[in-house]
């Protein structure tokens, strides 16, 4: 059979521990004996990262930003025990962090639905997609512990030598402060990225933050998406057939739990990190779940939503058998070279990755699927396999 041709790379980015080992499976079964894969390689294992002082992943953004597309394995954002495993020099960033950053783009992550894994909220038909900034909040804040009785104060200092100040608190015995901050940019390409893919998706989008209690911070977030959809994108929403809408988050959660799905669901940093797990766990598993990074200026990177599946890991060091879930891996690749495809008009990579997303599917709903899935699936008398032959299981499928 003649391999199918690329004309343009796709970024690689390898990643840590078991699902590196997956990585490697998935290309020697489902890639390589089809596709004539042209990728340019970043390994972004933990080693090699401690190695090249984290360059390697500005090094894997900056490709992404050159070639547009981009599939990342999981990594590893070591913590204090990582840095003795690995006797690192230092304990180095998130990767996914670093590279979110550099292309400031906003993760849309969305379940895999799949006959036989039932969402635990029945009304769930459709996939519901979660947009998550990618800035600040929380993830970037400043925290300081109250010793004693004292005030509190949020000041800020304009390079024109202006000041504005507020009282936070007046403390009468020990306490906490915690200083969060996003930016009006940050904001804006959150916005744009969430209404072109909902634009490329075809998908309804909804947004919503707390503004009726923070009216400034959150506030700013609506007045931003509104501003930005009234100029830019109503007319093409309305083409489309889509609508975009803007509530407040709690009452967000409670339409959910009573939709049927097929929408994205737009939300600040820590709400969607927190969402995005729900969503998942309630559709079935982290395994089953997409992960895009969409920047404004189009450039996508796809990736598992999960981690490196450590226990996995160490057993598979030891020579014992494990029955990893690969689908989230296997998904990062049709992603990509889906989308590397569409930039280049190429409808042989199109249609493949296709074809493998339903080999994968086809597989499970016929009943051979890992372990994790056969403890939650409705269909009776599952075959479970471990982690290669359930590749190889798909592999034949394909």
């Amino acid at each position: 059979m003649e391999k199918i041709k690329m004309t343009t790379p796709i970024v690689e980015m390898d990643g840590d521990e078991m699902t590196r080992i997956l990585w490697q499976y998935i290309k020697d079964e489902l890639l390589l004996p089809f596709i004539d894969l042209k990728t340019e390689y970043y390994d972004l294992g933990l080693e090699y990262r401690n190695q090249t002082d984290d360059q390697v992943t500005i090094d894997s953004a900056n490709a992404t930003k050159k070639y547009g597309v981009a599939v990342k394995c999981a990594t590893i954002t070591p913590n204090a025990a990582r840095v003795e495993e690995y006797n690192l020099k230092e304990m180095w960033k998130s990767p996914n962090g670093t590279i979110r950053a550099m292309l400031d783009g906003t993760v849309f992550r969305t379940p895999i639905i799949v006959n036989g894994i039932e969402p635990c909220v029945k009304n769930w038909k459709k996939p519901i997609t979660i947009a998550r900034h990618a800035y600040g909040d929380i993830y970037k804040n400043v925290e300081i512990q109250v010793p004693s009785a004292g005030t509190a104060k949020l000041v800020f200092e304009g390079a024109d030598g202006s000041v504005t100040e507020e009282i936070i608190h007046k403390f009468d015995d020990e306490g906490i402060i915690q200083g969060v901050h996003n930016t009006s940019a940050s904001i804006a390409s959150f916005a744009r990225s969430c209404f072109n893919y909902a634009l490329d998706t075809k998908q309804d989008l909804w947004f919503a933050t707390k503004d009726t209690i923070s009216k400034k911070y959150d506030h700013r977030f609506k007045d931003i998406f509104n501003e930005i959809y009234e100029v830019e994108y109503s007319e093409a929403f309305e083409i489309a057939g889509i609508t975009y809408f803007y509530t407040l988050i709690d009452d967000a959660v409670a339409r959910v739990m009573k939709a049927e799905g097929g929408f994205i669901w737009a939300c600040k940093n820590y709400d969607g990190d927190v969402m995005s797990d729900m969503i998942s766990s309630a559709f079935g598993s982290l395994a089953m779940m997409t992960s895009v990074l969409v920047s404004p200026e189009g450039h996508y990177e796809y990736e598992a939503a999960h981690g490196t599946v450590q226990r996995h890991y160490y057993k598979h060091l030891k020579g014992e058998e494990t029955s990893t879930n690969s689908v989230a891996t296997i998904f990062a690749w049709t992603g990509a070279l889906r989308k590397r495809g569409e930039l280049d008009s190429n409808d042989d990579l199109i249609n493949f990755a296709a074809k493998l997303e339903k080999a994968t599917i086809d597989t499970i709903e016929s009943g051979t699927m890992t372990k994790d899935l056969a403890l939650i699936t409705t269909l009776e008398n599952p075959n479970v396999v471990n982690s290669l032959d359930f590749i190889k299981a798909i592999r034949e499928r394909l």
